[in-house]
């Protein structure tokens, strides 16, 4: 078979296909409606603010991670939050972020297909033995997550992963097929998420405090004043006492400001007693948000 034909009899069963779908769309045999995540560019990881405006990936240091029932995550107001599974924490939130910025490209709930290799290089991290056996860590507790999510009008029940499977592509590379639920698209509704500054946030990295800090206050257009015992709730911290907390927030803040400078984006803060006031440089988005509201 010639090249031109071959090319031929993959074009006719590409439409064969596409004719099927549609049929059966008609037919109401297809329940799931396609959908795929908005674009956004490499610089950012964009994050449903439900997970940055509360404890769920929480900041707290490496080690045990206790599994929890039905506990109900302290978030900020208009956000409800039931959780099962392993507390996760700012690593896991990386590795979501890093398979959400994947799954971009294509239709949402189909199979995300990414080498350790690659998926460690999206991470900013070196493909060291180390450093897979971490990875494999984070997409299992991400895989053994059961959550109930309302914000707003918008709810959604399920994991964060909802299938993973570990195999080899033809290269005998490890290879991760991750997929997401469709559902998750919800989430994504209106205002509901926040591009994060990636170098910001990777400037922080083994800071996990500091990386709650800068999600937090990214999805803050205009962030107002909140108390330092707030912080320590939303932030889920293990910190024995306020008075430590504080000292660790005021550390986490001024490594905030710092590495915001360096991106172009000021950060600035003021600890008035127990009181917090923070002053960002909005987004794009957030601008036109405030504009409108104006």
């Amino acid at each position: 078979m010639t090249v031109n034909a071959s090319m031929a009899s993959l074009m006719a069963r590409v439409e064969e296909n596409r004719k099927r779908s549609v049929a059966q769309h008609k037919e109401g045999k297809v329940e799931e409606e396609v959908v795929s995540l908005p674009n956004w560019s490499d610089s950012v990881r964009r994050v449903p603010n439900f997970a940055l405006r509360s404890a769920l990936f929480g900041a707290v240091a490496k080690g045990y991670r206790p599994y929890v029932e039905q506990v109900e995550i302290n978030s900020l107001g208009g956000i409800s939050i039931f959780y099962t599974g392993a507390l996760l924490d700012q690593g896991d939130l990386d590795v979501w972020e890093a398979v959400l910025h994947m799954a971009r490209m294509q239709e949402l709930g189909s199979e995300c297909r990414v080498t350790a290799y690659r998926l460690l290089k999206v991470l900013g991290k070196t493909d060291t033995g180390k450093n897979r056996k971490i990875l494999d860590k984070h997409v299992s507790r991400l895989k053994a997550t059961a959550l109930q999510v309302k914000v707003g009008k918008h709810s959604y029940e399920g994991s964060l992963f909802h299938d993973v499977y570990r195999a080899q592509n033809d290269r005998s590379e490890r290879l991760y097929v991750i997929r997401l639920n469709p559902k998750l698209y919800v989430l994504f509704n209106g205002d509901q998420y926040t591009d994060v500054n990636w170098s910001i946030r990777q400037a922080l990295n083994g800071k996990p405090l500091a990386q709650w800090v800068h999600g937090f206050y990214s999805t803050h257009a205009r962030p107002y004043d909140l108390k330092v015992e707030t912080l320590h709730q939303l932030c889920g911290s293990r910190a024995a006492s306020l008075t430590d907390f504080k000292k660790d927030l005021r550390r986490s803040l001024e490594s905030v400001a710092l590495a915001a400078a360096v991106a172009g984006q000021p950060f600035s803060y003021f600890l008035d007693g127990n009181l917090v006031r923070v002053k960002t440089t909005p987004s794009t988005s957030q601008q036109r948000h405030l504009a409108r509201k104006s």
